[in-house]
């Protein structure tokens, strides 16, 4: 069963536009995910300039692989990596904590990724 960063079953990312490594719609990985595609973000204008301009255009369709483009609010699967160059750049999009997998806490802390959460965890003391 794969996790999320709050240590629960993985809830899925997207259906539409239809997301994930595997294209399952959860932002699972293994060994083959060079990328780790394993951060739910929720897109946002300035994510997608800065995406953009880092190469990777995501708002434009590409029939030919089946991707429609992505807009402000669709939920993505995102690399790892990407996710940290955004976050440093003042670009990062919110995160879907729930979707999100826990292999992400090797590379950023919870704090930073509850800060970013849509989901926040209500900590008690």
């Amino acid at each position: 069963m794969d996790i999320n960063v709050l240590g629960q079953a993985l809830k899925p990312c997207s259906m539409a536009p239809l997301t994930g490594f595997f294209r399952d719609g959860c932002c699972r990985t293994d060994q083959t995910d060079v990328g780790e595609h394993i951060v739910c973000v929720v897109i946002s204008t300035p994510f997608l300039r800065f995406s953009q301009l880092r190469g990777n255009d995501l708002s434009t369709p590409r029939p030919e692989y089946g991707f429609a483009g992505l807009k402000p609010g669709d939920q993505w699967c995102l690399c790892a990596t990407r996710w940290l160059e955004a976050l440093k750049a003042g670009a990062a999009p919110k995160i879907v904590l729930a979707a999100t997998h826990e292999n992400i806490l090797d590379l950023i802390s919870l704090e930073t990724l509850v800060e970013y959460g849509i989901d926040r965890p209500v900590f008690k003391d």
